[in-house]
């Protein structure tokens, strides 16, 4: 086997595993707001938003379609913007530097957001990869 096609299945490889890790934690918000709509609607209120119980079921609803995007590969990198973005917006209203003052791990979970949106950014520049990646896109650039 070439050095290339060694390097192509790591790439291929690890491309999936994101996807899939990626798929998992939005899964994983996901089921914790459906499993507790209630509480997820309180946070969501706590932080001075109206209509939170309509808020919170958008938010899992949105977070499924982020997964079945990450799982399938379809519309990745445009799936991986708008969770970067998502991200960020939650990182800022829900741990950003109002919440610092009350408790000093809201800094921890704020920083912890741009790690997640830094890899969120590589996905959506590199695209869902080769392996089980559905071939659709709105934004129109070549699959790598």
């Amino acid at each position: 086997m070439s050095t290339n096609t060694t390097t192509a299945l790591w790439q291929s490889a690890g491309i999936l595993v994101g996807r899939l890790i990626f798929a998992g934690v939005f899964i994983m918000a996901a089921t914790f707001k459906f499993l507790g709509m209630e509480t997820t609607a309180a946070y969501i209120a706590s932080a001075g938003f109206p209509f939170s119980l309509f808020l919170a079921w958008v938010a899992a609803i949105f977070e499924c379609a982020l997964a079945i995007c990450f799982l399938t590969g379809a519309f990745f990198s445009e799936a991986a913007l708008v969770a970067a973005a998502y991200v960020l917006f939650l990182g800022f209203t829900f741990h950003g530097p109002a919440r610092w003052a009350a408790s000093q791990s809201e800094f921890g979970f704020f920083v912890d957001h741009f790690t997640f949106i830094a890899g969120l950014l590589f996905a959506a520049a590199y695209g869902p990869g080769r392996i089980l990646a559905l071939p659709l896109t709105v934004i129109g650039r070549a699959r790598r």
